[in-house]
């Protein structure tokens, strides 16, 4: 495990070949024109090209003068991850180089068709975003890639498998030119109209109160997760996170309750249309709304 140092940021990643290949998160990376790995030993080494990155599932390969043949990790089968394993973060939290933490897999978050993320229980904070996951076997399942900065070991992590189809398909760049093109100007929070539905008591008819409260408690937490993801610029991480709660609350909630089905899978819908990722996480946010509005009418 590796520390990865850039003007003004930190974050880790980890070795996967011995000639110097190393994964990281992509927002680790993007826009910086001088990063420099720390190895183990404390020696610095500079980023000399990116081989390989995801943006959509914020993965990224670099590469560095390797002085020798360095030890690397074995990379697990993160399809056979399931809610409940054991696993075990390291990073560098807030500064606090090689810190290790436990916890266990949470839960296995099939966001859209493209993008499943894994949840877990262990603690990890900002300074920890590209290092690995391991099972309890020492494999990597998952790398360390988001934290809900609102919720208690709320965290989140990119399944290995994605990783491994950076590693048979390196267009390598140099780090100046990657830095060039992914670097992004400080912008505002764009303006957004609010359309909060607003429905009649009888939406929430054959709706059981177990009903009712899976989708306060999954709409709830959603937000939590995903506001300050929005705050921070992050307008697809959010989205993404809105639309994976719908889409497990359609699962969750029983036959019977089917206007807030419906009311999810509209918002889904209105969503979908739209062509940018501010817009497609309030969509879905003014369907969460719209429901807790009525559920709290309902409940008082």
């Amino acid at each position: 495990v590796v520390t990865i140092r850039g003007d003004g940021s930190l974050g880790a990643g980890f070795l996967v070949r011995e000639d110097g290949w190393i994964a990281t998160n992509f927002h680790v990376i993007a826009g910086m024109p001088d990063l420099k790995v720390v190895l183990w030993d404390q020696s610095e080494h500079p980023v000399l090209e990116v081989l390989a990155f995801d943006e959509d599932r914020d993965l990224a390969i670099v590469r560095i003068h390797a002085p020798r043949r360095l030890p690397l990790l074995r990379l697990g089968d993160s399809r056979a991850v399931r809610p409940g394993d054991p696993v075990v973060a390291i990073g560098h939290p807030l500064g606090l180089a090689d810190t290790v933490s436990n916890g266990l897999v949470s839960a296995v978050r099939v966001v859209d068709p493209a993008l499943t993320l894994l949840q877990i229980s262990a603690p990890i904070a900002p300074g920890s975003s590209g290092g690995p996951l391991f099972n309890e076997r020492g494999e990597v399942i998952g790398v360390a890639a988001a934290v809900a900065t609102q919720g208690q070991n709320l965290n989140f992590g990119v399944p290995a498998d994605y990783l491994k189809k950076l590693l048979v398909r390196p267009d390598p760049v140099p780090l100046s030119t990657f830095a060039a093109e992914t670097a992004e100007e400080e912008q505002a929070l764009p303006a957004i109209k609010r359309s909060i539905p607003h429905h009649a008591l009888s939406l929430l008819r054959g709706c059981t109160e177990s009903d009712l409260l899976v989708l306060a408690r999954t709409m709830d937490g959603a937000i939590q997760v995903g506001s300050p993801l929005y705050n921070e610029g992050d307008f697809a991480s959010c989205y993404h996170i809105y639309e994976g709660a719908a889409l497990d609350m359609e699962r969750r909630i029983g036959r019977a309750c089917r206007g807030p089905k419906q009311a999810l899978a509209e918002g889904r819908r209105k969503a979908a249309r739209l062509d940018d990722n501010a817009a497609q996480a309030w969509a879905m946010r003014d369907a969460f709304d719209g429901l807790l509005d009525v559920i709290l009418r309902k409940v008082h």
